[in-house]
């Protein structure tokens, strides 16, 4: 749980941190993972997509890290500053108790917020401690050599595309590749180390203890300021809140962008290849997201990202995939290729590490349910679209008329061929239907004869091919009978009564065959083969679509069970990777998106069930 400190011991030797022991700091432009042992191992410099500096995550010899701890034996406890994304990591030794705070400050001026400053501010807070530093970045995913210089109190680490600074108040020694220290604090005392992009704009700068506290109580200001616009005031408040400062962390403030998860290469299972690239922007994730920050009253997020399909996503060059690709860029940039790093082992020795994304080519129909459903929440509940966005949902609609009934590869991206997923139908309904609510509401132009007919066609399509007399319920693609935890999306998107007698059939088909102590599979992938090796774990947006279903079906116990069981499975910080293990390990990606944002919907419909 999230208010629930996380305990682990900082001198364990594990060359890997498990991906739950991480907290997540940053500042609308990237972010890092910092682990429980107080090591800053995954961080890009200076966006989201950029060449990581720090990978250790993905290889522990040779990612590079930014190690700052006790130099004695210590358990570790890791928490948020409250209502903030300002990371706490403490130590508890038999001499004292000393604590790290990470944050990157957030309320500089536009020059300085191109440092990308990342502050470890370090404290004793009881007895005395020894301490010790050390800095090792590895540019560009490791690829890169560069070398080091010491000026006076700061460390230049230079690489032929990227420079860093470190300045400290403490001495620093170096080899030439990496920097390192030693310093003991008593209690009151404190020291500061801030890693900053340095260029001919922008030079070396001391982080002083009295600048770090000033950027300090400003990035807390900051954050507390932010929050303080939600309206949610429901029975799960701090997981709530804590996914909210997750989605906004996952924020590219210069275009409004969201991506999927600041991580690349996680593995949705130790040793397999279900390896990804997911720092991008998901149309379907996003779109998602929007609904989310609206429902809690963030309406200048969703204003930015419906700038960003305005300028970057509407309209689309009409690619062999359609008018949109399903991914792009947080600059707008649709070419993503996928490359293998294969000098890099991965996390615990899971290969292959990747960076792009090969499915930015792929079909997947659902998009456009996602996006102008989004539109459609934008437009009711915060503020009109313009004409020319209305023209462009038009060319949406009508292209999505006109391509609905062919095969695609579907929401989870399988790498085995296209089929007639139901579920890409459904969203293609989606988006008709919500296209038709926006004309008739605001009386604007279309062709409604022609969207109503193709709209009760997909319909009509759905109930006869997309239900099996066999499973008695609805299944993954037309004339199968193979079921999949996308269906839950039925109800959710108003296609089908919550209470409807095939879909409780559904419901309980789906209880049966995929849901396990809450969790739930998305699919069977011996059912339905994929393309890739190995099994996964349960899917956590899944689980959370199962407790709203539930809900909506009249089932609101058995939803408050399944919701609370999903919480235990939220690491110490209350963040969720993309699955859950057998086991209850965090898998994937990390933190992702779809899942905290599932969660804030989940929340909210249960809370106003509950009454």
């Amino acid at each position: 749980m999230a208010g629930t400190p996380q305990e682990t011991y900082a001198s364990d030797g594990c060359r890997y941190q498990p991906i739950a022991d991480h907290g997540l700091i940053g500042d609308l432009r990237t972010v890092a993972l910092v682990g429980t042992n107080g090591t800053i191992d995954w961080y890009c410099c200076p966006a989201f997509d950029s060449p990581s500096v720090f990978a250790a995550i993905l290889d522990a010899e040779r990612g590079g890290a930014f190690e700052l701890a006790t130099a004695v034996p210590a358990r570790t406890k890791q928490f948020y500053f409250p209502d903030t994304n300002v990371l706490i990591t403490r130590f508890f030794t038999e001499d004292g108790v000393g604590e790290v705070q990470d944050f990157m400050p957030i309320g500089e001026d536009a020059v300085e917020t191109e440092r990308h400053r990342l502050i470890r501010r370090v404290l004793c807070v009881r007895g005395a401690l020894p301490f010790r530093v050390r800095v090792a970045p590895r540019f560009d995913y490791g690829r890169r050599a560069h070398t080091v210089r010491l000026l006076g109190d700061a460390a230049v680490f230079e690489s032929p595309a990227l420079s860093l600074a470190l300045t400290s108040t403490v001495p620093l020694e170096s080899d030439g590749a990496d920097v390192w220290g030693d310093f003991k604090l008593t209690e009151g005392e404190s020291a500061v180390f801030a890693l900053d992009q340095v260029d001919a704009r922008l030079a070396p700068r001391m982080c002083a203890r009295a600048e770090a506290e000033r950027q300090f109580a400003t990035t807390v200001a900051y954050w507390r300021h932010w929050l303080s616009s939600s309206r949610y005031r429901g029975r799960w408040r701090e997981m709530v809140h804590r996914s909210a400062l997750t989605l906004k962390l996952l924020t590219y403030a210069p275009t409004g962008a969201i991506v999927a998860a600041p991580t690349t290469s996680l593995p949705e299972r130790i040793g397999g290849e279900r390896n990804w690239d997911y720092r991008y922007v998901w149309v379907r994730d996003a779109a998602f997201c929007v609904y989310a920050l609206l429902r809690l009253g963030f309406s200048g997020e969703a204003e930015a990202f419906m700038k960003f399909v305005t300028q970057h996503i509407i309209p689309g060059d009409g690619g062999p995939s359609g008018p949109l690709q399903i991914m792009y860029g947080i600059d707008g940039r649709t070419d993503l290729p996928e490359q293998e790093l294969d000098h890099l082992e991965g996390h615990l020795g899971s290969a292959p590490v990747r960076i792009g994304n090969a499915a930015a080519d792929q079909l997947q129909l659902d998009i456009y349910g996602a996006l102008i459903d989004s539109i459609y929440l934008y437009d009711k509940w915060a503020q009109p679209i313009s004409s020319d966005q209305w023209d462009n949902v038009c060319d949406l609609v009508d292209w999505v008329c006109d391509h609905w009934n062919q095969p695609d590869e579907g929401i989870w991206e399988t790498r085995g061929g296209r089929k007639n997923f139901l579920y890409s139908r459904l969203m293609c309904w989606v988006a008709i239907e919500r296209a038709i609510r926006m004309a008739r509401r605001r009386g604007l132009p279309a062709d409604l004869a022609h969207w109503m007919k193709t709209r009760d066609t997909i319909y009509r399509q759905i109930m006869r091919r997309g239900w099996s007399d066999v499973r008695h319920a609805f299944v993954q693609h037309e004339d199968g009978d193979v079921l999949d935890a996308a269906l839950l999306m039925m109800p959710l998107g108003k296609f089908i009564a919550p209470t409807d007698p095939k879909w409780l059939s559904t419901l309980d088909a789906l209880t049966q065959d995929l849901v396990s102590d809450s969790l739930v599979y998305r699919y069977d992938p011996q059912a339905t083969p994929d393309g890739l090796r190995g099994a996964e774990g349960t899917f956590s947006i899944c689980s959370f679509w199962y407790v709203e279903a539930l809900v909506r079906a009249g089932r609101v116990d058995e939803a408050r069970l399944a919701f609370e069981k999903m919480l235990t499975y939220a690491n110490h910080l209350g963040l969720y990777a993309e699955e859950i293990s057998l086991t209850g390990e965090q898998q994937g990606n990390f933190p992702q998106a779809f899942t905290h944002l599932a969660l804030i919907s989940a929340a909210f419909n249960l809370d106003r069930a509950l009454g």
